[in-house]
């Protein structure tokens, strides 16, 4: 099994970084999109954001509370589609497509709350977009990685020669997927938990703008 799992490492850091930087483009253009929205749909995605903040008050939460299991289910669904993907040929530029597309709505939203309250809004970034991410963002990169990688795998196997079986890689892949798993679950716990406690010091200082 430990060899089956370096196929998901080293060898394939081209690929990681290919993945890296298509998120990284994804992420430019939708910090890019902000400006494309009109001056009405910049009102009301403000008001939304506005109203947004103004719920966040400890009674608010507590009224309220957030089940992480409902966190995680949002999560899961974008590593459960990639690793169903993973599982034919065609998936591969869908992939791709989902990693591009993570990259665009984190961008436009960090983006966006730059461009409404300038270091305010980076502050309420940093408080609710970063910090799931940065354990959500990897996660899903790593998935891709090892999605693509046992694609080529089958690509291999069934068209150009026989690799001999599929089954332990499929293990490793699914395993793999089944790990990362676990790490959203705490990336939704966070979210859940802590998230809220952020935002709740970070609302009063937006808003003192809006």
């Amino acid at each position: 099994m430990p060899s089956v799992f370096r196929i998901y490492s080293k060898e394939q850091l081209p690929l990681y970084m290919f993945v890296c930087v298509l998120f990284i483009m994804g992420v430019v253009f939708g910090a890019l999109l902000v400006n494309a929205l009109t001056l009405e749909q910049k009102q009301e995605v403000s008001q939304y954001l506005s109203t947004f903040l103004q719920s966040q008050t400890e009674e608010a939460v507590r009224a309220k509370p957030v089940s992480p299991l409902e966190s995680f289910g949002v999560h899961f669904k974008w590593v459960f589609l990639i690793w169903l993907l993973g599982l034919s040929v065609v998936g591969m530029p869908i992939i791709l497509i989902l990693d591009f597309l993570k990259g665009v709505l984190i961008g436009f939203t960090v983006g966006y709350l730059a461009g409404q309250w300038s270091w305010k809004g980076m502050l309420f970034a940093l408080a609710s977009v970063a910090p799931q991410n940065l354990i959500v963002v990897p996660v899903i990169i790593i998935c891709s990685v090892t999605a693509i990688t046992f694609s080529f795998l089958l690509v291999r196997n069934r068209l150009l020669q026989r690799t001999g079986p599929v089954g332990r890689p499929f293990a490793a892949f699914s395993l793999t997927s089944l790990t990362l798993c676990g790490l959203l679950f705490g990336a939704a716990l966070f979210e859940c938990y802590v998230s809220p406690i952020l935002l709740q010091w970070v609302a009063p200082m937006v808003l003192g703008d809006v």
